[in-house]
């Protein structure tokens, strides 16, 4: 059961109204490092949890999102409330009203499309999917995942914050930043909590793979840390030892029927290649300028456009 208090989590002060920023605050409303995309995220992972400690956090984090939700959302609403009431009732003549609406990125799409309230689209007013709820339903991975997001919604906040020289809404967006890093450290005491908690899953990778570090990118730039050398990897640089590292020949087969073997003889022999002629074609007889080598409509041979 939820019961909702109208009390902001956070006290939203905003000096002045400014349309062009409120679209910008709408990354962290209804885009994929949101408030809302975290809330659903952290919710639906709570009700599959089945240990009761993480249960217990994740319903409690879930549930500050949306408080959190609310208070961007009330930034965006006081920031567009100038624009709101002169849409509404024509207050300004047409091109005032226009430069208004217009102040920049998508401003003028959500003071006309959605009267200035806060839409769940993000800054570029593109619409909120449930795509960006990344659970898999295993907690080690979830937990790692919940730790990036955090991290990426605090990118966000900040972003957010060297654009703006509101004091109220860079004090309120610094409140949203710092939750943010709470609940990553949440999360990482939650994730090591579970013993082992890596690989993910049940299954042990393979020995003669795990400790392999395929240089495949080589060139100038190469470099070498305690991610690719060292006593804990192999380090494979030769490209031979880079291809069929199962000890097979690196050829896909598949075993097929009799009847699947002949349907797949009659395809080939049917689409086969004729490597002998060289026939004129469209672009042959439309080339120009440009066109490079092509071969001569009358058949004559290679010519130079």
């Amino acid at each position: 059961m939820f019961m909702h208090n109208k009390r902001l989590m956070y006290t939203v002060r905003v000096s002045e109204t400014n349309p062009a920023l409120a679209t910008l605050m709408l990354e962290q409303f209804g885009g994929p490092q949101g408030e809302l995309a975290a809330a659903m995220r952290y919710f639906t992972q709570a009700l599959a949890e089945e240990d009761p400690g993480r249960r217990d956090m994740l319903f409690d984090i879930a549930t500050e999102e949306l408080s959190h939700l609310e208070v961007i959302g009330s930034i965006v609403a006081m920031l567009n409330r100038g624009v709101k009431g002169q849409m509404a009732e024509a207050a300004m003549n047409e091109a005032e009203l226009y430069l208004a609406a217009n102040q920049g990125g998508e401003s003028h799409t959500t003071s006309i499309l959605f009267g200035g309230a806060p839409a769940l689209v993000n800054s570029a007013g593109v619409p909120w999917t449930a795509a960006y709820i990344d659970s898999i339903g295993d907690p080690t991975c979830d937990l790692r995942s919940n730790i990036a997001a955090e991290s990426r919604a605090k990118i966000v906040y900040e972003r957010l914050i060297n654009v703006t020289d509101d004091p109220g809404v860079k004090e309120a967006l610094g409140f949203l930043m710092t939750r943010e890093v709470a609940h990553q450290k949440s999360f990482e005491k939650a994730l090591y909590s579970i013993t082992p908690n890596f690989p993910s899953g049940k299954l042990p990778g393979r020995p003669d793979f795990a400790d392999k570090y395929y240089n495949l990118s080589q060139g100038p730039g190469d470099q070498q840390g305690p991610w690719n050398s060292g006593e804990q990897w192999e380090r494979v640089d030769e490209p031979e030892d880079q291809m069929a590292v199962d000890g097979g020949d690196g050829e896909a087969t598949v075993q097929l029927s009799a009847a699947e073997e002949a349907a797949l003889l009659a395809m080939k022999s049917r689409l086969a290649s004729t490597v002998t002629d060289d026939p004129i074609t469209g672009a042959d007889l439309g080339a120009g300028p440009g066109a490079g080598t092509t071969t001569a409509p009358d058949g004559s041979g290679a010519r130079r456009n």
